[in-house]
C-alpha cells in the first residue's frame, strides 16, 4: 500500500471555531497532514452534543485543548499558539473574537506571517453583520430554497448543511491560496455569500429564470415496487433511447426529444412514477445497468461505504471517510487520529508551547485550562 498524500505536513492550524463550517475546513487541513489544534471552551464545542455524528467526523485527526478564553491568563497560551502557527480559523459573530483576545490584530502582533480566517454568517461588514443565523437561513436568503429539486415536488431543504459545508470548503481554498501567496492575510468569509455563490452559479441572476431550467423529468428520483428509491440519470439522447427499449410505451411522439420531454414533463413524470412501481429496485438496477442507463439506489453513507467502488479506492479508514482525491497514485489524506475527547491533548500542547509543570499546574488550578 502506498504512503498517503499529505502535502500540508508541517503546517500548524489553530482552530477556535465550533459547530460545522470552521471544523469542516480544518478537517480538510488535518486530513492532508496539517497539525490542527482545536481550542475548545471548558464545556466543549457545542457541536459535541448538537450533532455528535458530524462532530466526530469533522474533528478526527485533530488535537483538543480546553482553554477558557474569557480568563485574561489564557492570553499567554493564545500568544504562543499564534507564534507557532501558520493558520488561525475562528467562527464567532463579528466582534466576539476581539472581546476574547483572539482577533487578527492581536494575533498578528505575535506572528506577522499569520493567515487568519474569520467565518461568520453574513460577513464582518454590512448592515447584516450582526444578524443571528444558521445554515437554513443563509440558504433561504441566498436563493437556495426558491426552486424545486425534483420535477413534481416543491422546493425542499437538503439533508446537507449547504452553506456551512460549502463555506468551510471555500475557507479552506482561500487559506491555501493565502499560504501560496506567502504573506499574512485576513480572510473574511460569509456563509450567506458562500450559499449565494452556489445559487447564482446554478440558477443565474436572472429574476425571470425558468424555475425548472435546471430540472429534467427523466433525471429524477422514483419509488419502486418494494418502497425503495432509485435515481434515473438521463440527460443525453442515447440514454433515453436505451431506456425506451425497456419501456416501449414511452416511445411516444410527445417524448421524442429533450425539448418535448420537458414541454410534456408533468405527463412524463407521472408515467415514470407508474412504470417504476412495477418492479423492485433490484430488478430495475439489473435491467438499467444491462442497457447502459444511469441508475443508482438511494442509500445511507453507511450503506454506501460497502460499495465495491469505494472499497477499491480506499475511501474510508478506521470508520471515517477520507479526503476524496488521489494525487500521483496516492490517496489524499489519512486518518491518523480518532476524534479527541475534550481537552485530551491540553497538557501535551502546553508542553510543546514551552510551559513547565508548575505553570501548567497553576493554569489547571485557576481553571484556565
Amino acid at each position: 500500500m502506498s504512503e498517503p498524500w499529505l502535502p500540508l505536513a508541517g503546517i500548524r492550524v489553530v482552530d477556535f471555531s465550533m459547530f460545522v463550517p470552521g471544523p469542516f475546513a480544518t478537517a480538510i487541513f488535518a486530513d492532508l497532514g496539517a497539525d490542527v489544534i482545536k481550542v475548545e471552551p471548558p464545556r466543549g464545542d457545542p457541536g459535541r452534543s448538537y450533532v455528535p455524528v458530524q462532530f466526530a467526523s469533522e474533528n478526527r485527526n485533530k488535537r483538543s485543548i480546553a482553554l477558557n478564553l474569557k480568563d485574561p491568563e489564557a492570553g499567554d497560551v493564545v500568544a504562543r499558539l499564534a507564534e507557532q502557527a501558520q493558520v488561525v480559523v475562528e467562527g464567532f459573530r463579528p466582534g466576539v473574537a476581539k472581546r476574547l483576545g483572539i482577533d487578527y490584530e492581536t494575533l498578528h502582533r505575535h506572528n506577522a506571517k499569520l493567515v487568519y480566517c474569520s467565518i461568520s454568517g453574513y460577513g464582518q461588514t454590512g448592515p447584516w453583520r450582526d444578524r443571528p443565523g444558521h445554515d437554513v437561513n443563509y440558504v433561504a436568503a441566498a436563493g437556495g430554497l426558491a426552486f424545486p429539486g425534483q420535477w413534481r415536488k416543491p422546493p425542499a431543504r437538503s439533508s446537507l448543511p449547504i452553506a456551512d459545508m460549502a463555506g468551510g470548503a471555500f475557507a479552506a481554498i482561500a487559506v491555501l491560496a493565502a499560504l501560496r501567496e506567502g504573506k499574512s492575510a485576513y480572510l473574511d468569509l460569509s456563509l450567506f455569500e458562500a450559499a449565494f455563490f452556489l445559487c447564482a452559479m446554478r440558477h443565474s441572476l436572472d429574476s425571470d429564470v425558468d424555475p425548472r431550467a435546471h430540472l429534467f423529468p427523466v433525471n429524477d428520483v422514483f419509488e419502486t415496487a418494494d418502497g425503495k428509491r432509485l435515481t434515473l440519470g438521463i440527460l443525453e439522447e442515447h440514454f433515453w433511447e436505451n431506456f425506451v427499449r425497456l419501456v416501449p410505451e414511452l416511445a411516444d411522439e410527445r417524448f421524442a426529444t429533450d425539448a418535448k420531454r420537458r414541454a410534456n414533463g408533468d405527463a412524463l413524470s407521472a408515467a415514470l412514477e407508474v412504470v417504476f412501481r412495477r418492479k423492485s429496485a433490484a430488478e430495475w438496477q439489473r435491467l438499467l445497468e444491462e442497457h447502459d442507463v444511469p441508475v443508482d439506489l438511494c442509500v445511507t453513507p453507511g450503506e454506501a461505504a460497502s460499495h465495491v467502488q469505494l472499497l477499491e479506492r480506499k475511501a474510508t479508514e478506521r470508520g471515517y471517510t477520507k479526503f476524496p482525491v488521489w494525487a500521483n497514485g496516492r490517496r489524499g489524506g489519512s486518518i491518523a487520529r480518532r476524534t479527541p475527547e475534550l481537552g485530551e491533548h491540553s497538557r501535551e500542547i502546553l508542553v510543546e508551547l514551552g510551559f513547565d509543570d508548575g505553570e501548567i499546574a497553576e493554569f489547571k488550578r485557576k481553571g484556565v485550562v
